[in-house]
């Protein structure tokens, strides 16, 4: 769904998000988590928040009042104060954008399969400011590369002028690709950026401690530029890992719509999943033919639910599923509402169009 808010607007909400690369002894991540826990249910934020030795991870969102109390909280701990950008990436929002409250132990706070010390991101960790990174695009400098480490549907839905895809469906392939990067990108100086920050500073460091010397990230991520900056250098819409899922970026003046209809290719900034819940794909669809096709991906995903049932109940499609998978012949019932509905579609894709998880902050 596509969040976007009237300049007129003001959110009574805050979204926090926010991370900190910092050397925490395993024997207090317990302690740590269930006061982290204690604390954030009490003063009413919802989202989520990793905790592990590598440091803290999290994305969460409150009432003014409770975004306050959450950072005096984060000041006293010895391990979660000057927390960088804090600020900078917070973003007002209509309500809470997460159903729950949520705070996990982690073995590293973002997945990569190898975890980085503070003192190796202080080693290691090469960044550019967002100013400079608005004068590079801005005047085209060619003698960087800007490549954009999201996943592959992050990037088809928005991305900066120049960038070009990590190509990856998910983070934990980009050590396996340092090699291709190295010989792409050979000569130059190349500047990694992903939604908040943490992937490609974790990234930066590893890769810059194997060899690319020349290898930065952008400061705070994309979210702190396009806070700082409305000026047409991002393209479409932001993938957020809240309930906006989709956020639009820039005005009237600003905004380009680069997003595909998976259905259709026609241009679309709207984002979906499939309502086929063991599949749960993250679909650029436009919403009139994501209802046309009762929201599945393709057909085997189609297929699977005539055969077990298992499809997210929605308003816009009335038929209960829930319920009606527990009657002795729900799934014949479900099989026919399917089969009624979708009697006439012609699917693009034959196969699920799931990508794997990965939580950003």
């Amino acid at each position: 769904m596509v969040s976007q808010l009237g300049a007129r607007h003001k959110p009574a909400y805050t979204l926090l998000t926010f991370y900190k690369f910092v050397d925490i002894p395993e024997s207090e991540l317990d302690q740590l988590a269930q006061e982290h826990l204690d604390y954030c249910r009490d003063i009413g934020l919802h989202g989520r928040v990793y905790l592990g030795t590598e440091g803290i991870s999290s994305t969460v969102t409150g009432n003014q009042g409770q975004c306050w109390a959450y950072r005096a909280f984060l000041e006293k701990s010895e391990y979660f104060k000057d927390i960088p950008d804090i600020d900078a990436k917070a973003t007002p929002v209509d309500g809470h954008q997460f159903s729950r409250l949520s705070v996990k132990i982690r073995e590293e706070i973002v997945t990569m399969g190898e975890k980085v010390s503070q003192l190796e991101v202080e080693q290691y960790h090469k960044e550019i400011k967002i100013e400079e990174f608005k004068d590079i695009i801005d005047n085209k400098n060619d003698e960087y590369a800007i490549l954009d480490m999201r996943n592959d549907y992050e990037y088809r839905l928005g991305h900066f002028k120049w960038a070009v895809p990590a190509g990856t469906d998910n983070f934990r392939e980009v050590p396996q690709l340092l090699e291709k990067y190295k010989r792409e990108f050979a000569g130059k100086k190349v500047i990694f950026y992903c939604t908040g920050g943490i992937r490609c500073e974790k990234a930066s460091v590893i890769m810059n401690k194997a060899g690319m010397d020349e290898l930065y990230s952008l400061q705070g991520g994309v979210v702190k530029y396009v806070n700082e900056f409305n000026d047409g250098n991002w393209l479409g819409n932001l993938y957020t890992f809240d309930g906006r899922v989709s956020t639009e970026v820039g005005d009237s003046q600003t905004h380009t719509t680069v997003g595909k209809c998976l259905y259709t290719d026609e241009p679309t900034d709207n984002c979906e999943n499939c309502r086929y819940s063991p599949c749960n794909a993250r679909l650029i669809a436009g919403e009139k033919e994501y209802k046309k096709h009762l929201g599945f991906c393709s057909k085997e995903c189609y297929e699977s639910a005539r055969l077990d049932g298992f499809v997210k109940d929605t308003s816009w499609d009335r038929f209960d599923y829930k319920s009606t998978r527990t009657l002795a012949d729900g799934i014949t019932r479900i099989q026919a509402h399917l089969d009624r509905k979708l009697a006439n579609i012609e699917w693009r894709y034959a196969t699920s169009q799931k990508e794997e998880d990965i939580v950003e902050c």
